[in-house]
């Protein structure tokens, strides 16, 4: 199998460092998002969604969602678990995720693809779109600092997905100015915790 990558995205950086938490290493292929490559017709069949990343199974099937590819790697290696240990505390790690994913890593996401030059031309940009995400985000931010008070990691007191999908989001906010503030002192600490692991590396 191969993973299509690119080391200035996101949502592969998911993948690498769960990939980098579980020790596995799978040879990737770097596609180069400044030149377009995932519009190409070659890479447009192998995810027409048109993005990275692209786990190629060595029996020719694709999966092209990164949380997707993450859940294949945890049936083949569960140790360690990332995505929670019995029922309660997998559907717990399943809660904490999708609110990362989609109060903090999304809004992001949508604030770069609105406000960003890198896509000027390559998208239609709404910017007043933009700045409502960017407040969305940083409400968020200054929500997860108060959940962070009572608990080490997103999800409970083990590093998990939910911490993968957070740090991504956060650290991806700095392209567009959006930063962990100073009176957040819970999300400050948590946020030196998971980067200073070897896996926020990959």
């Amino acid at each position: 199998m191969k993973l299509y990558d690119s080391a200035m995205a996101p949502n592969p950086r998911r993948v690498r460092i769960f990939l980098a938490e579980k020790g596995i290493s799978v040879p990737t292929v770097q596609v180069d998002l400044g030149k377009a490559e995932t519009r190409q017709p070659e890479f447009l069949k192998k995810n027409p969604m048109g993005a990275v990343p692209v786990l190629e199974l060595d029996d020719g099937r694709l999966l092209t969602e990164s949380v997707a590819i993450c859940r294949f790697f945890e049936e083949r290696r569960p140790q360690p678990p990332l995505f929670g240990v019995d029922a309660t505390d997998r559907a717990f790690v399943e809660m904490w995720n999708r609110r990362m994913e989609s109060e903090i890593f999304q809004r992001v996401a949508h604030t770069f693809q609105n406000t960003h030059d890198f896509f000027k031309g390559r998208i239609q940009q709404v910017p007043e779109y933009g700045e409502v995400c960017r407040k969305h985000a940083l409400m968020r931010m200054a929500w997860l600092d108060g959940e962070l008070a009572s608990r080490e990691f997103v999800a409970g007191d083990r590093f998990t997905i939910a911490d993968i999908t957070a740090l991504c989001g956060v650290d991806f906010g700095r392209v567009v100015n959006i930063r962990i503030e100073p009176a957040w002192k819970n999300l400050q600490r948590w946020h030196e915790g998971v980067s200073s692991r070897p896996s926020a590396k990959a």
